[in-house]
């Protein structure tokens, strides 16, 4: 099984006003930790990203989307364009808590599915789910339709929906499924 972890570092970070990704909690950027974290349950990483300099640093995979201004399902669409796996891990980066267990736990549950969504909080998460290559055509697809939500093509797939994370700790969980978009969250994230 090969996996691939995906970074979507793609958007303009205009409420929180500098760039989410490049944000340090515990001396450490989000997308190092980030990184590290999909490292654990991926066999490579990449960061799909419209500034590749802002990121050299990492020393991973840079890919710029191939639908520019798109959104983050444009991004996904990039990842299973440019690197071939069976499934793709996703992360956006302002998610600075991931976990390797949550995306563990997906993974053993995808079975036969197209795709692994989580749900958590009465809130479908799935910019941290696991797809498989075969989704590719139908989220390209899509994006040529005009249909840039990510939510747009799981009634073209077999998408799993996972609301129980069996003995997996809430507070972990809730970590995990935090984002920043704003000043506020990021000082909230730095008191985590």
């Amino acid at each position: 099984m090969n996996t691939c972890g995906v970074i979507l570092s793609g958007g303009k970070s205009s409420r929180m006003g500098t760039n989410k990704a490049l944000l340090t909690i515990d001396n450490k950027t989000v997308i190092e930790t980030i990184a590290e974290e999909l490292q654990l349950v991926s066999d490579k990483i990449i960061v799909v990203t419209n500034e590749p300099a802002d990121y050299k640093f990492l020393n991973l995979p840079l890919v710029s989307d191939r639908y520019p201004n798109k959104g983050p399902l444009a991004g996904i669409e990039t990842a299973m364009y440019h690197f071939e796996a069976d499934h793709y891990i996703i992360s956006a980066c302002d998610m600075p808590f991931i976990n390797h267990h949550v995306y563990q736990y997906l993974l053993d549950n995808l079975g036969i599915y197209d795709a692994i969504v989580p749900e958590y909080d009465d809130q479908l998460h799935p910019l941290s789910g696991i797809f498989r290559r075969n989704a590719l055509n139908v989220i390209k697809s899509q994006i040529e339709r005009g249909n840039l939500r990510v939510k747009s093509f799981f009634d073209f797939l077999n998408v799993k929906f996972v609301k129980k994370f069996n003995d997996i700790d809430e507070t972990l969980l809730k970590k995990h499924f935090f984002n920043m978009n704003n000043p506020e969250e990021y000082q909230q994230a730095r008191g985590y």
